[in-house]
């Protein structure tokens, strides 16, 4: 039966459906703003770089045509400032710092001539004659005392001195943070709102899944004419639920066909040997004339070995094609199995077989009576024809989780070696065994029917042990145990 573990798995796969596409969505949208990024901190520069070229160009034309006395200074650095003011990139309403813009014109002895911007601009002398700046071709440069540096642009004048305008980067790293900041913001709301959506999408297709897996783990269980619930689309899920249900259209049909083929195998069998046994009776009523009656007592002996081979055969043959017909009704296995000793207990007896029972309380499960009550006689029966005399068949009773688990052990020669692999398969039996070898496959069938498991095993110190679970339902709590 599907489980609420089931569940949780098919929860945690619309998780992981939705985690992966969202990282995959996220992964790819951020490849795409690394290369918008890139082309806009590139188009900054050369924008940057540009307003360097042409204010430099300036600048220097300034220079070559003001005469050089008292008045050099000033006007030089008067065109210097107005350049600092059309500071690209620059933030609306943002006056123009002195720490963005330097004018530095340098002698052709390396001495510094004319200085426009903070400080006395001997640090940005300095980080100039410490790298080479080619006219004409923009580049940073490093200051001390400013973490942010400049892009300097120079040209070198007619006289042999050089003029040198350079721009910090602050607007634009300041820009291209106000991108990454907007980015970042947009970025994590999209891609929320992708995995909300991706989540509600595959949960909801999975929730069809869910209730096609549901309903199809009933059908086999309780009724073969359930079938799976389908939806008005033409889609995947709704073409697979169509196919399901064509599918066990044929099985039921099949299984129909089975059960016919079996009840009239089992009729037609059971009246002829039904009749046979009557007539040995009533012959081994009659005066037989000194006649001895016991091939007459053998004779109804195989045939009610025969009926009972008939009705297992068709039993297990029913269970392995998962088609054994179950009437479930609350079975409390304690008392059930209180019972089944109560029968067996003077033929236990007979042959000096000691019985016990250690259960803790009710154990409740859902389950067709009759075949549990078989089950259990097969397992009885086997010992009382198997087990030498004057030994123990100890019987537990206990809850392991939401099984509940029938233990028997025996304290005699165990399994024959080369048959404990095949125990519960049809016609396998010891070598000291006359039976049909169906006696464990029908344990097993039974077992497997109602969800349960059956297994068999010899025991360490000698005996045999078999181990039968089945399904809790509405199981209290354990009470003290109890010893028969």
């Amino acid at each position: 039966m599907y489980s609420k573990t089931d569940k949780r798995r098919m929860r945690s796969a619309a998780w992981r459906i939705s985690i992966w596409a969202t990282l995959a969505f996220a992964f790819g949208t951020m490849l795409v703003f690394a290369y918008l990024h890139h082309v806009m901190a590139s188009d900054i520069q050369r924008r940057s770089d540009a307003w360097l070229a042409g204010e430099v160009e300036v600048l220097g034309d300034v220079a070559e045509r003001t005469p050089k006395n008292a008045l050099y200074s000033r006007v030089v650095s008067e065109v210097a400032e107005l350049a600092s003011r059309e500071v690209p990139n620059k933030a609306p309403g943002e006056s123009a710092a002195d720490d963005s813009v330097f004018f530095l014109q340098r002698g052709a002895d390396g001495s510094m001539q004319l200085w426009v911007g903070a400080g006395n601009g001997l640090e940005n002398l300095r980080a100039i004659q410490a790298k080479k700046i080619d006219p004409d071709q923009p580049t940073d440069l490093h200051v001390k005392g400013f973490p942010i540096p400049f892009r300097v642009a120079s040209i070198r004048m007619d006289d042999g001195s050089s003029i040198y305008l350079g721009l910090s980067e602050r607007d634009q790293l300041r820009v291209l943070r106000n991108l990454r900041a907007h980015f970042i913001i947009i970025w994590f709301s999209l891609v929320m709102l992708g995995f909300a959506l991706v989540f509600f999408a595959t949960r909801r297709m999975l929730s069809h899944v869910r209730e096609i897996t549901e309903a199809a783990s009933r059908i086999g269980h309780t009724d073969l004419t359930a079938r799976v619930p389908t939806t008005l689309r033409n889609d995947e899920v709704s073409q697979l639920a169509l196919t399901l249900n064509r599918m066990l259209d044929r099985i039921e049909s099949s299984m129909h066909q089975l059960h016919t083929i079996t009840d009239s195998l089992a009729h037609d069998l059971r009246s002829p040997l039904t009749a046979i046994r009557g007539k040995l009776e009533v012959s081994l009523s009659e005066p037989a004339g000194g006649m001895s009656a016991e091939p007459i007592v053998s004779a109804i002996d195989e045939l009610d070995r025969l009926t009972d081979f008939l009705n297992k055969s068709l039993d297990v043959a029913e269970a392995k094609a998962d088609a054994l017909r179950l009437t479930r009704t609350a079975i409390d296995l304690d008392e059930l199995l209180r019972v089944m000793i109560d029968l067996y207990e003077p033929s236990m007896s007979e042959r000096g077989l000691q019985v016990t029972l250690h259960s803790h309380g009710p154990l409740t499960v859902q389950a067709d009576e009759a075949l549990v009550h078989r089950m259990v006689a097969n397992l009885l029966d086997n010992e009382l024809k198997h087990l030498p005399a004057a030994r123990t068949i100890s019987m537990s009773l206990e809850r392991s989780e939401d099984q509940a688990e029938f233990v028997l052990e025996d304290d005699g020669p165990g399994f024959d070696a080369e048959v404990l692999p095949h125990l519960f398969e049809r016609r396998v039996r010891g070598r000291s065994s006359d039976g049909h070898g169906l006696g464990l496959a029908f344990v097993d069938a039974v077992a497997r029917a109602h969800g349960g498991t059956a297994r068999a095993e010899n025991r360490p110190d000698g005996g045999a042990r078999i181990v039968i679970s089945l399904p809790l339902t509405g199981v209290p709590e354990p009470l003290a145990g109890s010893w028969r």
